[in-house]
């Protein structure tokens, strides 16, 4: 379980395809708290941690993974966003994520705000998946508040402190992105379609 405050950025130092896998080796400050077996969130991806040598870590993602989500497209040098599992004991300061992308999405624009940003993302509404306006979305494991929702598509507004502190600096329009939609939402989405 995780809150979508992103706590660190990873560098991707080594990708590593073996059959269907692919190992991902990245460097990141928070290497020596990490434990073999930990679960760890790249991109809004959980991911388990295999091994760690110095300053890098390395997890696996399988074909599953790599069919649903963004982290087959990554290349050496990108920063990916990182959470650790959430603590029973913290305060719950983004919303509930479980790391387990719905799909993906293309961004379509980014708007600069002289102070803010705007990113515009659309997806595949035949996964059946719904934003509200001021609902939760969790994008690249960053938790989101909707500005503008449509069928297909949506907006949020990023601030300075995200904007620097996540890959967001680095997201352009045509990018593909990972979305985790509201877990509540989609149980009540479920609920109603029953």
């Amino acid at each position: 379980m995780f809150t979508g405050i992103i706590e660190s950025a990873a560098k991707v130092v080594q990708l590593k395809k073996e059959n269907t896998n692919l190992h991902l080796s990245l460097n990141c400050e928070l290497t020596p708290e990490l434990k073999i077996d930990q679960s760890v969130a790249h991109n809004g991806v959980c991911l388990t941690v295999v091994s760690i040598s110095g300053n890098e870590y390395t997890v696996t993602a399988i074909e599953e993974t790599l069919n649903k989500t963004n982290i087959g497209n990554l290349k050496e040098g990108d920063i990916v966003n990182i959470e650790r599992a959430m603590k029973m004991n913290a305060r719950l300061d983004g919303h509930i994520v479980q790391g387990h992308v719905d799909q993906t999405a293309i961004c379509t624009q980014v708007i600069n705000n002289d102070g803010s940003w705007i990113f515009s993302f659309e997806y595949d509404s035949k996964l059946n998946n719904v934003t509200i306006e001021k609902g939760s979305i969790c994008i690249n494991g960053v938790s989101l508040t909707v500005v503008d929702s449509k069928e297909h598509s949506f907006s949020v507004a990023i601030i300075p402190y995200t904007y620097e502190h996540t890959g967001f600096k680095t997201l352009n329009k045509g990018d593909k992105v990972n979305l985790e939609f509201d877990v509540i939402g989609k149980y009540v989405k479920r609920l109603m379609n029953l």
